[in-house]
């Protein structure tokens, strides 16, 4: 099951409902294999990154979880791991939502969402230039097209590593990984290349998805 979280398992003879825990399951992207402009060794390797994230991000809340019934909340490893914690876990859901929107059958941006990005950046070609420079930049982490419900206005965002540059509220619409196990292998230095690779294999439906789920 993907989530964690509480589950009800409903009444039981000795008392109230109980609710157990759930860890977090990886998702299955081999459907990605044999997409052009990624070798499939990158794509096994990204996977297996993955998860990892999802590994640490339940092996993290179990023991944050054994700290509280422990009442041991005050300790330093709780705060240190509080911390690590958004770290793990946004390391894991980012992937999830880059993965998501590729596809070796990509969709073109429809003429609506099209629109609604030229309102924020002028017209449709500046924000991918925007978009793209802003992948380009020195240092690792994420470059991600992101839409604020509250003036709904969207902003092409950089994210250190994966929890530091975050707009709070914003929703994540398109998610660029620029950490360089997302490309090096394949391309070298050459990040552009990667990332109109990674461009030409956008199903830009999900992402129209996304935006229309966050209005």
């Amino acid at each position: 099951m993907q989530g964690w979280g509480s589950c009800d398992l409903g009444s039981t003879p000795s008392g109230p409902k109980e609710k157990i825990f759930m860890e977090y399951q990886p998702k299955n992207f081999d459907h990605l294999l044999g997409l052009t402009g990624f070798s499939d060794t990158l794509l096994k390797n990204h996977f297996t990154l993955y998860q990892g994230y999802v590994a640490n991000t339940n092996k993290l809340a179990a023991r944050l979880k054994e700290l509280r019934e422990r009442n041991e909340m005050t300790a330093p490893e709780y705060a240190e791991l509080k911390r690590r914690f958004g770290w793990e876990f946004n390391g894991m859901r980012l992937h999830e939502l880059y993965f998501d929107h590729m596809s070796k059958t990509p969709r073109t941006i429809s003429d609506v969402l099209k629109e609604k990005i030229a309102a924020s950046f002028d017209n449709y070609e500046n924000w991918g230039s925007d978009f793209k420079a802003t992948g380009a930049m020195r240092g690792i982490g994420w470059t991600i097209l992101a839409y604020d419900p509250a003036a709904e206005r969207l902003f092409n965002i950089w994210i250190n590593e994966h929890d530091s540059g975050h707009f709070a509220g914003a929703i994540p619409l398109l998610v660029l990984d620029v950490f360089e196990h997302a490309y090096l292998l394949d391309y070298g230095l050459k990040k552009a290349d990667y990332i109109a690779a990674f461009m030409n294999a956008v199903d830009w439906n999900v992402v129209e998805k996304r935006m229309n789920e966050s209005s």
